[in-house]
Order: structure tokens, then sequence, then C-alpha cells
């Protein structure tokens, strides 16, 4: 059986109750039979793999290992994926390090197929954390496919705040919230960023981001993002900002009416009853 989230409502009234049913619709999409069928196979074989190639070369597992870290658009780069888990997370001209895209480093660090590195597949608690992380980003997708402002939300609810827990110099956390387009996204329509805001350099793009974040929440850094009472109050903002961006959705009330006036060119109080009547 297959489940697809269910989010009846857009703006804030939607992920209100996305929120409130959040566990449940979790639960019943890692159960459906897509994502059950990976994730067993994940759990039966992963300790068996010792090798990159081993991985690359069972699609339905490098399909759990992909999905985990986001990277699931490259389940036919095979050969690259390989080159970027033997190169592993050490030294730092590896594959992985040179990559802009931190996900690879992410998955490298993971899995451990690297030079000097012992592998993670054995141990214990390796398969539910990658099947947790798979399944978890599964189900943003999913919701993503309803309305791609709560993808973007359930993201940087996730990814923000493990950023947020990092030891890191606030500079270097702007930074990676620049080097992660969803999180990027979230920023740039909260604080209503024109698109020649991405053409500045990146020391300047910083500045403006801590600059609107101390306006909005009192501090600049990106570590107060680790409370998730400012968590919630970012991505309201977030949504309300997106709500506004695209307008009432078209069954809005009032909305036929004002589509008809459109079509006529012509506003008029007797024309606005019309078509209201």
């Amino acid at each position: 059986m297959n489940f697809q989230p269910v989010v009846p409502l857009p703006g804030l009234a939607g992920w209100t109750f996305l929120n409130r049913t959040l566990e449940t619709q979790s639960e019943s999409f890692a159960r459906s039979t897509p994502i059950r069928r990976d994730t067993d196979h994940f759990r039966e074989v992963i300790a068996s793999f010792t090798t990159a190639e081993a991985l690359v070369e069972d699609r339905a597992a490098l399909r759990v290992a992909l999905g985990a870290f986001g990277l699931q658009d490259d389940i036919d780069n095979r050969f690259f994926i390989r080159k970027v888990l033997e190169g592993g997370s050490q030294d730092r001209e590896a594959l992985a390090n040179r990559l802009a895209n931190k996900n690879y480093l992410a998955l490298a660090e993971a899995f451990r197929f690297g030079p000097g590195e012992v592998p993670s597949t054995g141990l214990s608690v390796f398969a539910e954390d990658i099947v947790a992380r798979f399944e978890s980003r599964s189900f943003e997708i999913a919701v993503g496919e309803r309305d791609t402002s709560f993808r973007l939300a359930l993201n940087v609810r996730r990814e923000l705040a493990d950023l947020a827990a990092r030891d890191n110099a606030p500079k270097t956390l702007w930074l990676s919230v620049l080097g992660s387009p969803p999180l990027r996204q979230v920023f740039e329509t909260t604080y209503g960023l024109p698109g020649a805001f991405a053409a500045f350099d990146l020391d300047r793009q910083v500045e403006i981001l801590q600059t609107r974040t101390a306006a909005a929440f009192g501090n600049a850094g990106v570590a107060q993002f680790a409370d998730p009472d400012r968590m919630e109050e970012l991505v309201r903002s977030f949504l309300l900002r997106s709500e506004l961006q695209s307008g009432p959705p078209a069954n809005a009330p009032g909305m036929t009416a004002l589509a008809l006036l459109q079509g006529t060119g012509q506003v008029t109080a007797g024309s606005i009853l019309t078509a209201l009547l």
C-alpha cells in the first residue's frame, strides 16, 4: 500500500495541521510498500558491505543510502558515488571535501569506506540511523509534492537545527547556510531579499543575513535556532512570507469574482456587486 501525506490547506493553517498529524503521517509513510521494501532490504544486507563497490552494485541499498543524505538524484551516477565513498573524508584533497555540496561529505563520513577508515556498516546502530534519515527525507519529498513550502519548512527544522548545534564560528555557520540551497531559500524568502542578493560577494551576503536576523530575532547568530521556539518562529515567518508572495489560493473567497473582473478589464462598484452575486 502506498501512502501520500495529507496537507489539506496551504500556509500556517496547513502547517498547523501537518504538525498535529506529523508523527502519525510519518509512521504511515514509513510503512508504505515502496519505502518498507527498500528499508527492509537495507537492514538485511548493509552489515555485509565493507566496500563502496558492494554498496553501489546494490541499487535498493544505494537508494536508501543516497536518500538518507538528500542525494537521491544521483542513483544512476554509481561511478561518481563510488569515487566519493572510496576517497573518504580524512584527506583534505579527497573528492568529498572538494565538492560544494557537503551532503557528499556527510555520506563519506557516515559510511567510512575511505583509505585507513573502518567501515561503519557493521555497527549495530548504523542501519537504523541511515533508515531513519532516509524515511525522514523521503517524507519531506512526499510533502513537497503537495506543498513546496512545507517541504522547505520541514527541511529547515531538521537541517538548521543540526547546523545550529555545531561548535563553529558564527560566520562559518552562516556560510554553511548560504551553501545549502534549501536553507538559503528559506532565509531569502523570510527576509524578502531580491534576486540580486545572490550576486553579492559572500562576505556581504553574510553581513546582510546577520543584520536582518538581528532585526527579526534580536540575535544575529545561527546558533539561536537550536532553540525549538526560535526555530518555529523562523518557520512561521517563512510560511507567512511564502503565502504572501504566492497570493491567495484560487478557491479563496472572492477570487472567482476577481478573475471575472480581471477578464473584463472594468472594475466598478456595479461590476463588483454583479460578480459577487
